[in-house]
């Protein structure tokens, strides 16, 4: 004796009076299926993350997904232009050719066709069975439909919607990262670029004190400490300029890989290199704007949707194969009748898919408070950041240069009446390009926390919508006079 899993039951009334009834019962299950196929799933929402990026990189043209072939892309996406390079034609080659990103808008049509996929009823299946014999001859022939899964075909479909709006979230946050990353590897190129100059400068000025101590030395006044002093600075200032040489090239490159150029010489002309601005919004309208525009926070909490429509299906774990439809025999003429099948929930209720999806939903409740948490940290630590940068920025271009020059003026006043020789006016004119370079240094981290900053809001697009409202309801601070960070402007 052999017993089966899962135990189904299936009713069969064959009528005896085949011919005056089989029509009324065929019209019957025709009338059941239209009702089933007239349980319509609500209509899938238009999910469209190319225009969320669009608005966020804010892009010239809309993003388009790519199809490529089987051995990928191509190496390079554009070509090799050594033309002048802007951070806005950087952004918009690198959200356009990241193949990151277009893995990601696959993964949307992925989901796409999943939420599709729900939507869709089960096919009915057709049984025929032939039996043959010496004296008779025997045909059935059955015609069952699943009615479980039309039945939860709406919250199935709304499972699958609520997926997909989480992975089109991702491909949000995806792009995010590309336009941080592209933002600040062109920071790090302007950076350097910027202090080249100065540092060479500084070495021009060592090198005179060198020959300067060296002259003093032979001719018996200087003193043999001081010269080893500024050869030791020499030396220093030329690692100096080798390791910002190497930190501009090395820029470059990581920027040319990042908007689709890898190949290329990387030797475009920058932008000049200015200061960020920032306009009068508090901490607090940047961390509320992020908690309403971070993907990654969107992508959660539809993902908490997708879970609590499994956990409405669960109901119907038990009678999932069940199905109902018609059965004919042949024999002493035709039988039709009903049929239904039904699984016995007697081992499987299930209990045990109810308890997977209930931590599931707590996993992913915790989930979403950490992600909470993160960005108001990763908000106020670059709001900080910007704050602090911004602050010594202001003291060392409204304080110490200005005295480093007057401290400058006055050794070239004391060389020029010959009180004191041209030792003190090339330590002060060194000084003064020590804080100068200070400044470029300072403005780069500014520059950095204002590209995070808008990475912690939602990107730029979202960073410059905020700073046109507090525009508009305070005055705009700029950090510098005569600079502001060319980051992209709205369309």
């Amino acid at each position: 004796m052999r017993l089966r899993f899962p135990v189904c039951v299936s009713i069969r009334t064959l009528d005896p009076r085949p011919q005056r009834s089989s029509a009324a019962i065929a019209t019957s299950a025709f009338v059941a299926s239209l009702a089933l196929g007239a349980c319509q799933a609500p209509p899938r929402s238009d999910v469209a993350p190319e225009t969320a990026i669009e608005n966020a990189a804010q892009l010239p043209a809309p993003l388009e997904f790519r199809a490529v072939g089987p051995d990928g892309g191509p190496l390079d996406e554009f070509d090799a232009a050594e033309g002048a390079l802007s951070i806005r034609e950087a952004v918009r080659r690198a959200v356009t050719s990241d193949p990151g990103l277009q893995a990601a808008l696959a993964r949307v049509r992925v989901a796409l066709a999943q939420a599709d996929q729900a939507r869709l009823l089960p096919n009915p299946v057709l049984g025929v069975v032939f039996r043959g014999g010496v004296r008779s001859q025997q045909f059935e022939a059955s015609f069952v439909q699943e009615f479980v899964q039309a039945l939860q075909r709406p919250t199935r479909a709304s499972a699958a919607d609520n997926r997909l709006r989480a992975v089109a979230a991702e491909a949000v946050a995806a792009a995010l990262d590309v336009i941080s990353e592209v933002q600040e590897r062109y920071v790090d190129a302007q950076t350097s670029a910027a202090l080249l100059p100065l540092l060479e400068e500084r070495l021009g000025l060592v090198e005179r004190l060198v020959a300067t101590s060296q002259a003093r030395l032979d001719a018996g006044e200087g003193t043999r400490s001081d010269l080893v002093t500024l050869q030791a600075q020499r030396v220093e200032l030329q690692v100096s300029i080798d390791r910002a040489r190497l930190d501009e090239r090395t820029s470059r490159l990581r920027l040319a890989r990042l908007i689709g150029e890898p190949s290329a010489a990387a030797t475009w002309a920058l932008d000049p290199w200015t200061a960020p601005e920032l306009r009068g919004r508090s901490a607090r309208d940047w961390t509320d704007a992020a908690l309403l525009a971070r993907p990654e926070i969107q992508a959660l909490a539809w993902q908490l949707q997708a879970l609590g429509d499994d956990a409405a299906l669960v109901r119907f774990l038990p009678w999932e194969g069940a199905n109902v439809g018609l059965e004919a025999q042949s024999g002493q003429g035709w039988q039709v009748g009903p049929s239904l099948a039904a699984p016995l929930p007697i081992f499987d209720s299930g209990q045990a898919r109810r308890a997977e999806l209930t931590a599931e939903q707590l996993q992913a409740r915790h989930e979403l408070t950490l992600a909470k948490r993160r960005v108001v940290e990763d908000v106020r630590v670059a709001y900080e950041g910007l704050a602090a940068s911004t602050a010594n920025l202001s003291r060392i271009e409204r304080e110490l240069i200005p005295l480093q020059r007057q401290r400058r003026q006055l050794a070239e006043d004391a060389y020029r009446a010959g009180q004191t020789d041209v030792t003190p006016l090339f330590l002060a004119e060194q000084d003064l390009r020590v804080a100068q370079t200070q400044a470029i240094e300072v403005e780069a981290q500014a520059a950095r926390a204002l590209v995070r900053l808008q990475r912690a809001v939602g990107g730029p697009g979202v960073a410059e919508r905020l700073a046109d409202a507090g525009a508009r309801a305070a005055p705009s601070v700029q950090l510098a006079a005569d600079r502001v960070i060319p980051l992209p402007n709205k369309r």
